[in-house]
């Protein structure tokens, strides 16, 4: 009952223009906040894990004799404690899938909600781990990972407050679950120079303050229900005219007349979705947006009138999918395994060792700098061109990888990678955004994120041919994932490509920046004789 009485909320149209600009403003403030805060914290686990092992976290698994040798981290303590990070990293991914169902369900306040009592379940388990029956830290570190993503997905939503900016607000806040990393590196450097002070419980029961944060931001500021994209409020608009129309008993074959006889909360309409998309041209009825956003990218939009077993079913789906598990197996088993990847690779323990070292401050301060770029690429170019940026960008750090007895190579590589990953969370999630709405955007974005993790299983195979097979040789590894990627990639861009140029091919006209997105009157006309782009690009799908 309580699930039904969310659908039939949530199902409600939620225009930005409802909510005013100051309190818009404020929730993107308050979601960059926390996700930085919480939503991928799990990822900065090599930072963590010294302070774990001064602590001597797990020291009681060391046999006798290795204590007895004063070994700094035993084996069967190595083995636990990455086995830690292990189950948070498969974890925060497969829980994806009932977040989205949840989001698409009950709307983005309740998953953010539930996010915020897990971490604080976490932060507990962590700060108090004797008080519960089994493994307190593994469960506590668990619930983090569960918690990101309740958090941080069921914000993806607000890059709809302001949809000239979409792509910025999205990088922004894939940025700070990037940057978020970073949190237990904070933590090492306040525990190091504390003298003892700042003990692991200490630091997590202050870190308690976020979640009661987040749940504050979810009660007083956040909405019950997702911001619905300009596609779905021009479908409103469509859906609130033939209203009116068949109140009326149908509209005039004139066209002058129709035109006037447009019901005005249907005009109330276009014109607060033509002040949303661009203030400074929204000045009457006849003018448009000029923002590049909304112009000359015809797949936009192309699903979001289909049924998410319809988009699951489709190639956009499909092809997606695969190339994002591909690359997100590429993605962890490169952070996992840096260290002896370049030990191997340039034949020399200290420069892998510095090297480690400077990916730890990088992985965090790339996705911070990334912000503003991935926001003018998203907000300026059409999906061919990103996925293509994407796919070479995938290409490059693959072959980068596979360089050896080069320090410059190394060091270009984790440079560029530390660009690229939030450039990659990003795109995923805007295409999945663009191309299938965010009325399905919980189960659809879910179950690509749910696979990656189920494809995150094949890192232990990897490692074990890596290492017993391959010596420790990486190259082959690199190789075989680059050349997938490359492919899945390829095909991906090409079939967007080919999509593009067949629906400019066949209603070019009715593509035009003035028809697709300026929602006025004589757009309105066209699409009720079958012309209109967006209804065209649902049957075409």
């Amino acid at each position: 009952m309580v699930a039904k009485c969310c659908r039939l909320k949530h199902t409600k149209i939620l225009g930005a223009y409802n909510v005013s600009e100051w309190k818009r403003i404020a929730q993107i403030c308050a979601a960059v906040v926390y996700c930085l805060l919480a939503a991928g914290i799990v990822f900065g686990y090599a930072a963590l894990k010294p302070i774990l092992i001064m602590e001597g976290v797990y020291r009681d698994r060391c046999t006798k004799e290795e204590l007895d040798q004063g070994v700094e981290v035993c084996s069967e303590q190595e083995i636990r404690l990455n086995l830690m990070f292990t189950v948070a990293a498969v974890v925060t991914n497969i829980c994806a899938l009932p977040v989205g169902g949840i989001l698409d369900s009950c709307g983005p306040r309740v998953p953010g909600a539930i996010g915020s009592i897990l971490i604080a379940l976490g932060a507990l388990l962590f700060a108090n781990p004797a008080h519960f029956p089994y493994d307190g830290r593994l469960t506590g570190y668990a619930l983090f990972a569960i918690g990101g993503p309740f958090v941080f997905i069921s914000s993806f939503h607000l890059s709809n407050t302001f949809p000239k900016h979409a792509g910025l607000i999205l990088s922004m806040l894939t940025g700070a679950f990037d940057c978020s990393s970073a949190l237990f590196l904070l933590f090492r450097l306040v525990h190091g120079k504390a003298n003892g002070f700042f003990t692991i419980k200490t630091l997590f029961l202050i870190y308690l303050i976020v979640p009661a944060f987040i749940l504050a931001s979810q009660v007083l500021l956040m909405p019950s229900r997702s911001y619905s994209t300009v596609g779905e409020l021009l479908q409103h608009a469509e859906e609130t005219l033939a209203e009116d129309e068949s109140e009326n008993g149908g509209h005039s074959a004139d066209t002058q007349e129709r035109d006037a006889d447009l019901s005005p909360r249907y005009q109330r309409l276009i014109s607060q979705i033509n002040a949303l998309i661009d203030d400074q041209n929204s000045q009457s009825g006849s003018e448009y947006t000029s923002n590049p956003a909304f112009k000359a990218d015809p797949n936009w939009g192309v699903m979001h009138t289909s049924s998410s077993l319809q988009q699951i079913l489709s190639p956009w789906f499909i092809f997606i999918t695969i190339f994002t598990i591909i690359q997100m197996l590429r993605t962890n088993y490169f952070i996992s395994t840096i260290h002896p990847q370049y030990e191997y690779l340039l034949s020399q323990p200290n420069q892998a060792r510095q090297l480690n070292h400077l990916f730890d401050f990088f992985l965090p301060l790339g996705g911070l700098i990334a912000i503003p770029f991935i926001g003018i690429i998203l907000d300026q170019s059409t999906l061919p061109g990103i996925l293509t940026l994407l796919v070479t960008g995938a290409t490059l750090v693959g072959v980068l990888g596979c360089i050896s007895d080069s320090l410059t190579a190394a060091y270009a590589n984790i440079s560029l990678f530390v660009l690229y990953r939030p450039y990659f969370y990003t795109v995923v999630s805007d295409y999945a955004a663009k191309i299938f709405g965010f009325q399905t955007f919980g189960k659809v974005y879910g179950l690509i994120t749910f696979l990656a993790g189920l494809g995150n299983f094949l890192q232990s195979p990897l490692d074990i041919l890596t290492i017993k097979i391959l010596h420790g040789n990486p190259v082959p590894v690199n190789i075989g994932l680059t050349g997938a990627g490359a492919i899945a990639g390829g095909v991906l861009a090409w079939f967007v490509w080919w999509r593009n140029r067949r629906w400019m091919g066949v209603g070019s006209a009715a593509c035009d920046v003035g028809e697709t997105e300026r929602l006025l009157p004589d757009a309105l006309n066209e699409r009720r004789e079958g012309s209109y782009g967006a209804l065209r690009r649902g049957e075409a799908a």
